[in-house]
């Protein structure tokens, strides 16, 4: 009876080399799929990104319908939120959220508009938040250009 509990104590456990070789099969694992994870989480943010930019741009499209022309620069994208001074017909909130979104990265949208206020972009510069850059760095939304 005694010499039974001995052989089962010892058959007990893992020894060193299969801890080993499972630490090894874990690791060729997580090299293998820890790329690919990070390379979905980058392209959600920049979906989310383009996605976010073409619905402040059809809100700020509604706006337009509704008061017949599209907040100044000074106005800002607040002017979806809150009705800016003068702005007759506005039926805003013209987005869902208490408060204009962040870009997925933290920072604020840039709105821009043309001089004679008849076109208005919303962007982002990525993750870097500089302008230009390619994949992630790339910029969302192009800044309107005076003509």
């Amino acid at each position: 009876m005694k010499r039974d509990a001995q052989i089962r104590r010892a058959d007990a456990g893992f020894s060193l080399m299969e801890l080993l070789v499972a630490l090894v099969i874990l690791a060729l694992v997580m090299g293998l799929v820890a790329p690919r994870v990070i390379g979905y989480l980058s392209r959600a943010k920049s979906q989310t990104a383009e996605a976010q930019v073409k619905n402040i741009q059809a809100a700020l499209d509604l706006f337009q319908i509704d008061v017949g022309r599209y907040p100044t620069e000074g106005e800002g994208l607040a002017a979806l939120m809150t009705a800016p001074p003068g702005a007759l017909g506005w039926a805003g909130p013209y987005l869902d959220d208490e408060l204009v979104p962040s870009d997925p990265w933290g920072r604020p949208y840039f709105y821009s508009s043309t001089e004679d206020g008849l076109r208005v972009r919303v962007y982002s510069f990525g993750r870097d938040g500089t302008e230009g850059g390619n994949g992630e760095d790339a910029d969302f939304g192009r800044p309107a250009r005076t003509q």
